[in-house]
């Protein structure tokens, strides 16, 4: 464990937009942070990765402040989710590591990947129903992380490389979504290989996934920029295609009352999807370039991390 100087940053802008039933808030960080993945946490903070910074970024919105939290030289924080205890799990990909910062201390400690599993360009993490990290690797791996003992293991994944968005159903089913093997795969939480369910559009980029109170997985394809959604009772899919010319979807996050919130990176929006009318509602970025890597929530909220303008964005809406 190692313990962190804290850099002090205060963020200076907030601007809040209401659209429809949403209000839009966003969230200046420092600059070149790039944040790349977000998680809000049950206190009311939100931890960011500051991907260009060597650092874990954490945001009071009460206030608009922000600190920093160097994660060691060479760090290039990818994705962020809050465990138990309320602390900031990390997978780094400048650091071959998983990294766990305490909520209350802000120390750091580092599980670095066993020394023969390569570079595995770590991408992002989600816990199972027993406590368990599973994380991905983008090189062609994924893997798993016991907090409790720190033991770690890491598997070869089917295809070879593009593991990238991983979740949890309801029922402690982990899903992960291959970027270049287009495909999703269900992970054996006992440690078999994973298997391969294959989308009914060919080479479509599974990007990112997550599941909804049903257990069914939604499939952000970043290469033909649909939204699907696997049900894995029947083994059925549906595939809707995003509004405009050229979508490019990114992320895909489900929220409590089961509507589905995808980023676009060809309409600089994020959306969000009713899949009982199946329509889209599209909350446009004002600032270009937005690049809205990864969506996270909690109830009542949607965040955002707009990577390409230094923002973070929260969607406020009735919980239900």
């Amino acid at each position: 464990m190692m313990k962190s100087t804290l850099i002090w940053i205060f963020a200076t802008l907030i601007v809040t937009v209401v659209r429809a039933d949403v209000t839009v808030t966003s969230f200046a960080v420092p600059a070149g942070a790039h944040p790349h993945d977000v998680a809000p946490a049950a206190d009311g903070a939100v931890w960011y990765t500051a991907q260009h910074q060597e650092a874990l970024g954490r945001l009071d919105p009460a206030t608009g402040e922000t600190r920093h939290v160097p994660l060691g030289d060479g760090s290039r924080p990818h994705g962020v989710i809050v465990g138990p205890a309320g602390a900031a799990w990390v997978t780094d990909s400048g650091l071959n590591a998983i990294v766990r910062v305490d909520a209350r201390t802000l120390n750091v400690t580092r599980f670095s990947l066993p020394a023969d599993s390569g570079y595995a360009n770590l991408n992002t993490a989600t816990f199972d129903n027993r406590g368990v990290l599973w994380f991905t690797g983008q090189s062609g791996i994924y893997g798993r992380l016991d907090p409790a003992t720190g033991a770690m293991e890491v598997f070869r994944a089917p295809r070879g490389r593009g593991p990238y968005g991983i979740a949890t159903t309801p029922s402690g089913v982990v899903y992960y979504a291959s970027l270049a093997g287009s495909y999703v795969g269900r992970i054996d939480t006992r440690g078999g290989p994973a298997q391969v369910i294959e989308p009914p559009t060919p080479g479509q980029g599974a990007r990112r996934v997550w599941a909804d109170s049903g257990g069914c997985v939604w499939v952000s394809e970043w290469n033909t920029g649909q939204l699907s959604v696997h049900d894995p009772a029947p083994g059925t899919w549906k595939t809707w295609k995003l509004p405009g010319t050229r979508p490019r979807s990114y992320a895909v996050y489900v929220d409590e009352a089961d509507k589905v919130w995808v980023s676009d990176f060809g309409a600089n929006a994020v959306l969000r999807f009713d899949p009982e009318s199946e329509t889209f509602t599209s909350f446009p970025s004002p600032r270009k370039g937005a690049q809205v890597r990864q969506l996270l929530g909690r109830p009542g909220e949607v965040w955002a991390p707009e990577s390409g303008t230094d923002t973070l964005v929260r969607y406020r809406f009735a919980s239900q």
